[in-house]
């Protein structure tokens, strides 16, 4: 039975994705840091485990919590917006360090954790990113902490990728999704989403190590 390790699965994408590999018929290992959103997922027949990403003993203890598993899908997929600016209004030092932390530093704690796991199984790691990562693309500076914290998180997922030759690493950006963060005015619903994160992690080739992807499986630009 492949597995699937879900890291942020309390609720829109992540949960999605949780729900989606269990009707598939894989074992899932989805992480949350509420009780009641563990108690959730276990009673949908996934392997809950307590994680607070900006924790630094909680990511420490993702270690041994999974102690020599193989992990055919890992996803990164802990994240927050941040302050919704228009402009260049310059963030506090508190909103800083909650983004940065919970979408950038968690990363670089959990991912050299997990990345030997899913060598195990040579499968696939995503982090889930976002098209307002992309510095080519760019067109306004709306939201520009959650763009750097991402714009940030791509560059740590190249390295990822730069460091394994067993493993297929990638950024992956979900679409405009109604969810809490994106809002009702969204382009798509977070079951299409998360279909076609599915179908386009399936199809990754070795080739594909350390692209930046659409759900689509079509590029971005970094």
């Amino acid at each position: 039975m492949p597995v699937a390790l879900i890291i942020g699965a309390s609720r829109g994408i992540g949960h999605e994705l949780a729900m989606q590999y269990k009707a598939a018929g894989w074992r899932v290992i989805a992480t949350a840091r509420k009780e009641e959103d563990l108690a959730a997922l276990q009673a949908a027949g996934c392997e809950a485990l307590p994680l607070d990403v900006t924790n630094l003993n909680d990511c420490a203890g993702l270690g041994w919590r999974l102690d020599d598993e193989k992990i055919d899908v890992a996803i990164l997929n802990a994240g927050v917006f941040g302050p919704r600016t228009e402009g260049l209004t310059a963030p506090d030092q508190q909103q800083f360090d909650n983004v940065m932390h919970t979408n950038l530093l968690s990363a670089m704690r959990i991912l050299p954790i997990v990345l030997p796991l899913v060598e195990n199984a040579s499968g696939k790691l995503a982090v889930i990113s976002s098209s307002m990562a992309s510095i080519g693309e760019r067109s306004n500076p709306a939201g520009w902490l959650y763009r750097a914290s991402k714009t940030a998180l791509n560059s740590v997922l190249k390295d990822v990728s730069l460091s394994t030759s067993k493993a297929i690493c990638v950024a992956m950006d979900p679409g405009w999704v109604k969810t809490d963060m994106g809002g009702d005015a969204a382009e798509i619903t977070v079951d299409v989403s998360v279909a076609g994160i599915r179908q386009t992690l399936a199809a990754l080739k070795p080739a594909d190590n350390g692209k930046y992807l659409q759900y689509t499986g079509a590029e971005h630009s970094w």
